[in-house]
This record gives C-alpha cells, structure tokens and sequence, in this order.
C-alpha cells in the first residue's frame, strides 16, 4: 500500500472564536456546546483527497498561549488556518499581526494559509461584513470561508481539504526546486574540480 501523505494543520485565533468547534465539526460532523477554552489539542485524522491518502495532523491551539509556545506551533505547522468570530470585530482585527508573525517566523518560504470567519449562523450579531472578510483574504493572498460550526453551514470540510492541497502542492514545488538546485551545486563543484585540474 502507497504511504499517505502527511500534513501538519494548526488552528489560530483569538480564544472563542471556535477553533475546537470548528476542528469537531470537521472530524465528527457534531457540535460541541461546551469545552475547556484553555486546552490544545492535537488530532489525527486520515482522509483521501482527490484520490490520494492524506494524513493529517491537527494542532488545536488555545488562543492564550504565551509568545515562546506560539512560535513553537507556528515552526511545527505547514499549512494554518486563521479563524476570526463575525460577531467579534476585535478577532478580526488580530489576524493580520497573526500572519506577519507567521511570515516573520517562516520567512523565507510563502505561508501557506485559509482565512476562515465562524459563527456564520449569528449573523443578526455581525460585527465583520464577508466583504471585509475577503478583502483580508486578498490582502494575505489566501482563500477565504465563512461558516458556522454550530450548524455545519459553509463547507468546513473543504476548508481542511483545500489546506491539504495546497501544502502538498507547496511541498512538490519546493521538491522539484530543491531538486534543481542540488543538481546544480553537484554541477558547479564538478567544474571547480574540472578547472583546478586544468589550471
């Protein structure tokens, strides 16, 4: 049998934006109404995508962690999603120093990354229009969802999906260039022995 591919997934936001919710919603299609904010998390779960055996690992992060533990789980991730509350302005408003804290830590290589508004179903209590919510995701040049965990509206398992694919399809780009250069450098340490020989 082919070895799955494997993909380490973390969860940020602010604490309550939903990220456990979200996660739960995803790995058991249920809800869950009440749980310890201040726990994180880690999940497996396997799933195929398009045809392809993905094995993820999912880092559910407590939203309080101090600056040490963050960095920590920002180094250990290879694909993010930044969770905000529609109904909560100031979530919104702390995921663009998420992602340049992000970028800092994984510079030089582009972060790959989904910009997700929950609690989509409290939309009397909206405090962040889907516009605004798009505009940021172009600015992060990211795709961007709104759902509910609550009700399971918006597509959250696309949301888990679409992050796979695009670290696998981050991972064989670096692969292929890696490649390239490795080959290279075999290249031009062949020629520096070629011309100490000849010199």
């Amino acid at each position: 049998m082919a070895k799955s591919a494997e993909v380490k997934l973390a969860i940020f936001g602010r604490a309550g934006v939903g990220k456990s919710a979200l996660v739960v919603r995803f790995l058991t299609k249920r809800f869950i109404w009440e749980y310890d904010p201040t726990l994180e998390s880690t999940y497996r779960h396997q799933a195929t995508i398009d045809d392809e055996v993905v094995s993820m690992e999912i880092l559910d992060t407590a939203g309080q962690e101090d600056t040490i533990q963050r960095e920590g789980h920002m180094r250990w991730g290879e694909g993010f999603v930044l969770v905000y509350d529609i109904t909560d302005r100031g979530s919104f408003e702390e995921v663009l120093p998420l992602k340049n804290i992000l970028d800092d830590i994984k510079k030089p290589k582009n972060v790959t990354l989904i910009l997700v508004g929950n609690k989509a179903d409290l939309d009397h209590s909206r405090q962040v229009s889907t516009e605004e919510g798009e505009k940021l995701a172009t600015e992060l040049a990211c795709a961007f969802y709104e759902c509910s965990a609550c009700t399971g509206e918006g597509n959250i398992t696309e949301i888990f999906y679409e992050l796979c694919r695009e670290v696998r399809r981050r991972k064989m780009v670096q692969g292929k260039t890696r490649r390239r250069s490795s080959t290279t450098h075999v290249k031009q340490a062949i020629n520096k022995m070629l011309t100490k020989i000849s010199s």
